[in-house]
C-alpha cells in the first residue's frame, strides 16, 4: 500500500510538471517570435524525431520499437493510422505556434479548455457513446460560452475550435494504434520529418531560414523545440500510469490556465467581461463534466481502472 501511494505520489508530480511545461509554451514560441510559425514548426518535427531516436536507444527499448513499427508497417489501418497522427499533431503544433506568435495566446487557452467536450462531441458522433445527464449540461453550458465568444467577435472562434477538434481527433485515431507513448510519437514525427527536411532544406538553399543564418541562441532555442515536445509527453505517459484518469482529467486544466494568465498578466491581451462571462460557462461546464467523469471512474474496479490507465 505504500509504495503504491509512493508511485501515485510520482505519478502525480509527474502529471503536473508535464502540464507546467506546457503551460509555459507561449514563452518559448514567443521568444521565436521573429521565425517564420512554419520554419518553427519544421524544426519542431525534425528535433522531436532526432531525440526521440536517442531515448529509444538510451532506455534500451529500440528492439521493441523496431518490432512496433515492423508491425505498424505491415498492416494498413495502422500505417494510415500512424499517419494521419502525425499530420493531426502537427497541424495542431503550428496552429499553436501560430496563434501565441499572432497575439491570440487567448483563444489557444480556450481551445484547451474546450478541448475534453470536444472529445466527447467526437465520442457521441464517431464511437457512438452515450451521455449521461450532467455531460449533457456541461455541452451545453460550453456551447453557450463558445456562442457568446462567437457573438462578440462577429465570427466564430477558429484559432480555439481548430485547436480542440485537432487534439480531441488526433486522441480518437490514437485509439486505432495501440503502441507505446514513445513508439506512437517516434512513428507520428517520423512520417512528417522527410517534408520538414525538404522544407528546411529549400529554406537553406533560398537563404530565407534563420537556422545558421543569425544567432547562436536561436539556433539553440530551434534545436531544443525537440526538447520541450518530447519531454511533457514522456512525463505524462509516465504519470498515465501511475494515476487514476479522474485525476489526470483535473490535472490538465493546469495548462490552459497558466497560458489564460499569460495571456493576460504578460501579453497584455485584452479580457473584457463578455471573456470573463464566456469563460465563466466553460469552467462550470468543465467542473460540472469532470465531477461526472470522476463519479464514473470510481465504479470502475479497481483492476479495470489500472488496465485503462496504463493503455
Amino acid at each position: 500500500m505504500e509504495n503504491e501511494q509512493r508511485q501515485q505520489l510520482i505519478g502525480i508530480w509527474d502529471g503536473v510538471f508535464a502540464y507546467l511545461i506546457w503551460g509555459i509554451l507561449p514563452l518559448y514560441w514567443k521568444a521565436l517570435d521573429g521565425v517564420l510559425s512554419e520554419e518553427i514548426l519544421a524544426h519542431r518535427i525534425f528535433w522531436s524525431f532526432a531525440l526521440m531516436i536517442v531515448v529509444l536507444l538510451f532506455l534500451g527499448k529500440w528492439k521493441p520499437f523496431l518490432a512496433d513499427l515492423k508491425m505498424i508497417l505491415s498492416k494498413p489501418v495502422l500505417l494510415l493510422s500512424a499517419t494521419l497522427s502525425g499530420v493531426l499533431i502537427s497541424g495542431n503544433w503550428f496552429i499553436y505556434i501560430w496563434a501565441v506568435n499572432s497575439g491570440h495566446v487567448l483563444e489557444t487557452s480556450l481551445g484547451y479548455y474546450i478541448n475534453p467536450l470536444i472529445s466527447v462531441l467526437l465520442g457521441i458522433i464517431v464511437l457512438k457513446e452515450r451521455l449521461n445527464f450532467m455531460q449533457i449540461v456541461s455541452f451545453i453550458l460550453a456551447a453557450i460560452g463558445v456562442l457568446v465568444l462567437t457573438l462578440q467577435y462577429g465570427q466564430i472562434p477558429w484559432v480555439a475550435l481548430s485547436l480542440a477538434l485537432s487534439f480531441g481527433l488526433y486522441g480518437l485515431v490514437k485509439k486505432k494504434t495501440n503502441v507505446s507513448s514513445t513508439t506512437g510519437l517516434t512513428v507520428e514525427t517520423m512520417v512528417v520529418t522527410p517534408i520538414a527536411i525538404i522544407y528546411l532544406i529549400g529554406l537553406f538553399i533560398a537563404g530565407n531560414g534563420q537556422f545558421a543564418q543569425t544567432s547562436v541562441s536561436t539556433d539553440l532555442l530551434l534545436i531544443g523545440t525537440g526538447v520541450i515536445t518530447a519531454i511533457p509527453l514522456l512525463l505524462f505517459a509516465e504519470s498515465a500510469k501511475r494515476v487514476p484518469l479522474s485525476m489526470i482529467g483535473f490535472l490538465q486544466y493546469i495548462s490552459p490556465t497558466m497560458t489564460l494568465f499569460l495571456g493576460i498578466f504578460v501579453f497584455h491581451e485584452q479580457f473584457t467581461k463578455t471573456h470573463f462571462l464566456a469563460f465563466s460557462f466553460i469552467w462550470v461546464a468543465l467542473v460540472i463534466y469532470s465531477l461526472s467523469t470522476a463519479k464514473r471512474i470510481r465504479k470502475i474496479p479497481l483492476k479495470l481502472r489500472k488496465h485503462k490507465t496504463i493503455a
